[in-house]
C-alpha cells in the first residue's frame, strides 16, 4: 500500500495538538488592521478549533497528524 500525501496547504493552514484537536488561526489578520479595535486585533492571535463537521475532511488531508 503507498503512502498517502499531505495536503501541503492544510498542512500550513492547521495545527494539530497532543490531545488530537485541529486549531485553525483566524482570517483577516494582517490587512486594514488600523481601523480594528485593540480587542479584535488581540483576538487575531488566539488559535480556534475548527468546527466539528469539518473534523473528518481535514484529517483526510493531514493523515500524519494524528
Amino acid at each position: 500500500m503507498p503512502k498517502i500525501k499531505t495536503h501541503k496547504g492544510a498542512q500550513r493552514r492547521f495545527h494539530v495538538t497532543g490531545t488530537g484537536k485541529i486549531m485553525r488561526a483566524k482570517g483577516g489578520k494582517s490587512h486594514l488592521r488600523l481601523s480594528k479595535s485593540k480587542r479584535t486585533k488581540r483576538q487575531y492571535d488566539e488559535m480556534q478549533q475548527i468546527h466539528p463537521t469539518n473534523r473528518a475532511s481535514i484529517r483526510r488531508l493531514l493523515p500524519y497528524k494524528v
